[in-house]
């Protein structure tokens, strides 16, 4: 088979941080330090990457609020605790207030997504082993349910439950 001789290929112009950053967000909803932090390894200088968040920003294509309100209803729907989400979502760069607002939002009963977490988990069967009410307990605060309602839920206090790790 015959070998043709190519020219070396032309390099193609790079891309800007704004189309870029618009590739990424059709793919999906993300936040603006999300962006920025990938804008900023893939090496674009600082000044363009503000530009180009900005400008997606006063577009209405990038939008943390749009993106807290995703990120908390996907995160109840598959059953994390108030805690885990609020955690998440300071990772993000989200503001505690924003957090607070669409969790509020949701109106959920925590405690109601608590036990659904445990059917599923554990089943209907009851626990009055104090081992295995301790079990149930670490379960849900590994989810992100606070405190007091995982001893709502499980009448298994949290010292209870740390004490059964060690």
């Amino acid at each position: 088979m015959k070998r043709r001789c190519t020219a070396p290929e032309e390099t193609k112009p790079r891309r800007s941080a704004y189309d870029k950053a618009l590739s990424l967000l059709a793919r999906r909803e993300q936040s603006r330090r999300e962006l920025s932090d990938r804008l900023l390894r893939d090496g674009y200088p600082r000044s363009e990457v503000v530009q180009a968040l900005d400008r997606l920003s006063a577009d209405g294509y990038q939008d943390d609020v749009r993106f807290a309100e995703m990120m908390v209803r996907s995160r109840a729907a598959h059953g994390y605790g108030p805690r885990r989400i609020l955690a998440e979502l300071r990772t993000h760069g989200i503001d505690d207030g924003e957090i607070m607002r669409q969790l509020d939002a949701l109106d959920l009963d925590w405690a109601v997504e608590a036990r659904a977490q445990l059917r599923r988990r554990y089943g209907e069967r009851p626990s009055d082993a104090f081992g295995e009410r301790a079990r149930r307990a670490q379960f849900l605060l590994r989810r992100g349910f606070d405190a007091a309602t995982v001893n709502r839920v499980t009448h298994a206090t949290v010292d209870d439950a740390a004490d059964s790790e060690d």
